[in-house]
């Protein structure tokens, strides 16, 4: 499996993504972000089933990814480094301030390129300069993301297989309270605007067979 996604974040806020396939990773890393102290740095796994979610925190930024559980740790925190330099480099200070997805046009083809590198290249003692930069893996800690989780919430990965298809599609879905009123309201407008939308059709059908007021109806 290659690796499935990759944000860089400062914070909560977005500011380059890239998915190399279908699924709500925005839902699942928004919560994981949330949760990640701004003056954190260091490197983690969550895990999640058969998922593996890395990431490197380092000035307030944090670089993650998404991979299955077969995709080799040491190659997923490779290529993490290596954002993370690209990033720095191309945008220096910049990043501290940056509005959501300032970086994401330019950004993301670097992200597309180099998370096809490092999932199809064998060489993984050559791949890169950063070897030596990342420390064994086995002293990487590994948190199941339930952990994350607070009260009434909860995180559901759903993985539909098609046989024609090379890779899995892969579907993450966040359920919690807090979303449960968001979808109810945003239902309500919906059906606000379908009711508003049927009262405007009906007047202006109804003003054009009898005038703006309706006047030349009523005095039959």
């Amino acid at each position: 499996m290659p690796l499935l996604y990759s944000v860089i974040a400062r914070g909560t806020t977005v500011l380059a993504r890239y998915a190399t396939c279908a699924g709500n990773f925005a839902e699942v890393t928004e919560q994981i972000l949330a949760k990640i102290s701004p003056g954190e740095s260091g490197r983690l796994t969550y895990s999640h089933g058969s998922y593996l979610f890395h990431y490197v925190a380092e000035d307030g930024v944090v670089y993650l990814c998404i991979t299955d559980d077969e995709f080799e740790r040491q190659r997923a925190f490779l290529f993490l480094e290596d954002i993370k330099q690209r990033f720095q480099a191309t945008y220096g200070a910049r990043i501290h301030n940056a509005l959501p997805y300032a970086m994401n046009s330019e950004f993301a083809q670097v992200q597309a390129s180099q998370m096809k590198h490092y999932t199809e290249s064998r060489e993984i003692d050559k791949i890169s300069r950063l070897q030596g930069e990342v420390s064994d893996v086995k002293d990487i800690l590994v948190k199941n993301i339930e952990n994350l989780a607070c009260r009434g919430e909860r995180l559901e990965l759903l993985i539909n297989k098609t046989e024609n298809l090379n890779t899995s599609a892969v579907t993450f879905k966040t359920t919690s309270r807090t979303l449960a009123r968001s979808l109810w309201w945003k239902n309500v407008r919906i059906i606000i605007i379908i009711i508003l939308g049927l009262g405007a059709s009906i007047y202006i059908i109804g003003a054009m067979a009898c005038g703006p007021t309706w006047k030349h109806c009523t005095e039959k």
